[in-house]
């Protein structure tokens, strides 16, 4: 599929994007090439292949799913520059 010089100006434009008409051009047969790749990628048969969450065969530890309120405030909060009352001082930003 080939991308026309209007089609990249419509595109540019939905983005927001000022571009020359040389910038088209090149953009042009660079997002030929890509829907060319894709479409190319669409004749692959995958019908007997498995989704993949990972390429690597590895199966992950887990941890215990328990949940806890973490009992460390006094440690995080030791760390903060402000603290009033157990939370973060943070400057106000909205005016």
């Amino acid at each position: 599929m080939s991308l026309e010089k209007k089609d990249v100006e419509k595109v540019a434009r939905l983005a927001r994007l000022k571009i020359t008409d040389e910038e088209a051009t090149r953009y042009g047969t660079q997002l030929s090439n890509i829907i060319n790749f894709v479409e190319q990628l669409k004749e692959v048969d995958t019908d007997n292949v498995e989704p993949l969450a990972s390429v690597v065969d590895i199966k992950l530890r887990l941890r215990e799913d328990v949940v806890t309120d973490g009992g460390i405030q006094a440690d995080v909060i030791a760390n903060a520059p402000e603290s009033l009352e157990g939370f973060f001082v943070v400057p106000k930003v909205v005016e």
